[in-house]
């Protein structure tokens, strides 16, 4: 094992991240809607020792448009809570890490702080959150407390597009923010449980954040005691300046998407350059894999009736070529990869039972769990609460 170990994540969505996964052979898409399927898709990246896996989520149908559905038929439509997927999973495993997506932009911080700080104790310290904003239209109608204008191609890069990428950053900014301070609210001995002066907890070590900002406003304590990570780590996906910038001073780990080894080098420098401590970055990758990969990407294009184009690298091939690729890329300073197996279950499987011991040939690559929490597969420590030894 080299002195940094490569860190490995997959990302779970619905049958799979090719838009006509459902309709591979190898796909099982009458048990996308039960706990099973998802229960056996975590414990598969457990069985391959993968430091964590993500949960999609949104405020919203898929859908192809920008913004708004598509009214197609011919893909996936649909999906649970990611939260309440990871809840029920946890039990089921024992060190893989839990990262549902939570959006920041109709959510009440309060109500995500506690989310997952019960996630962190019912997975026994493996919760994660990956950060995610809404700045569809479609989305903000579902809660008709703001207006967004509608998203259309030509409107990236108008100054009115600009400000409101900027202000849902700035607002997710401030929800982290708030859900950390939350996430310390409670000193890790405040609960004293003593049975003899009959005080379950020490009401001097709950404090107020007191938190005043241009979007929220919470007083505190949280409801739920300071997580047993302390601080589950933090994620966000990052494309371009803005979130690059966001997730240098909110995130403990940020995916991101190049296309290849030279742009990887320059979006690692770019990030590492404006973040203000330690910061996991880590490269997407859509992957099919095996020796059809390459037919079985075709095939279903031709199903969906489009080449699939992604914001990341799509890689189709053997495990052995995925190899080469991430090691070729790690030399740019990424940490790790989040891969987005193309077919659900298949992709995921070639990747545990394929990828992950071709890694271990090459001594990259972890042959057991060396510890118990998601930070601790991070190499992240557990940090002391901010408030420890202040008095309300």
């Amino acid at each position: 094992m080299s002195a940094a170990p490569l860190h490995l994540a997959v990302a779970l969505d619905g049958a799979g991240w090719h838009p006509a996964a459902w309709r591979d052979p190898a796909a099982t898409p009458k048990t996308l809607f039960t706990a099973a399927y998802w229960a056996g898709l975590v414990a598969e990246a457990e069985h391959g020792l993968l430091d964590f896996v993500t949960i999609e989520d949104s405020l919203a149908l898929q859908t192809t448009r920008l913004d708004g559905a598509d009214g197609r038929t011919d893909q996936v439509r649909g999906r649970f809570d990611a939260v309440l997927v990871a809840s029920r999973v946890a039990p089921l495993t024992r060190r893989i890490g839990l990262v549902p997506t939570v959006t920041t932009t109709h959510t009440e911080p309060f109500h995500v702080a506690s989310a997952l700080s019960t996630l962190d104790y019912v997975s026994a310290g493996r919760a994660g959150w990956r950060v995610q904003i809404s700045g569809r239209r479609a989305e903000a109608a579902h809660f008709g407390r703001r207006d967004i204008p509608e998203l259309r191609p030509d409107s990236f890069d108008r100054p009115e597009s600009v400000r409101l990428i900027q202000e849902l950053f700035d607002e997710a900014a401030d929800a982290v923010e708030v859900v950390r301070r939350l996430w310390d609210s409670w000193e890790d001995d405040a609960v004293i449980r003593d049975v003899a002066t009959g005080r379950f907890v020490d009401r001097d070590k709950l404090h107020h954040i007191d938190f005043e900002g241009p979007r929220f406003s919470v007083r505190g304590p949280s409801i739920v005691p300071r997580p047993p990570q302390g601080q589950p780590p933090v994620t966000a996906l990052a494309h371009s300046r803005i979130p690059y910038e966001f997730a240098a001073r909110s995130t403990d780990v940020v995916h991101v998407t190049p296309h290849d080894g030279e742009q990887a080098r320059a979006v690692v420098r770019e990030i590492r350059g404006l973040a203000p401590g330690p910061l996991k970055v880590l490269a997407d990758l859509v992957v099919f894999l095996g020796q059809d990969a390459g037919e079985r990407r075709a095939r279903l294009d031709g199903l969906d009736g489009a080449v699939h184009a992604s914001d990341a690298a799509i890689f189709a091939g053997t495990p052995e070529q995925l190899a080469d690729l991430l090691l070729d890329w790690r030399r740019a300073g990424l940490d790790g990869f989040r891969l987005r197996p193309a077919v659900l279950p298949a992709d995921l499987s070639a990747i545990t039972r394929g990828l992950v011991p071709e890694l271990r040939r090459r001594g990259v690559f972890r042959r057991a769990y060396e510890a118990a929490t998601l930070r601790g597969h991070l190499g992240l420590p557990r940090p002391a609460g901010r408030y420890a030894g202040s008095r309300r």
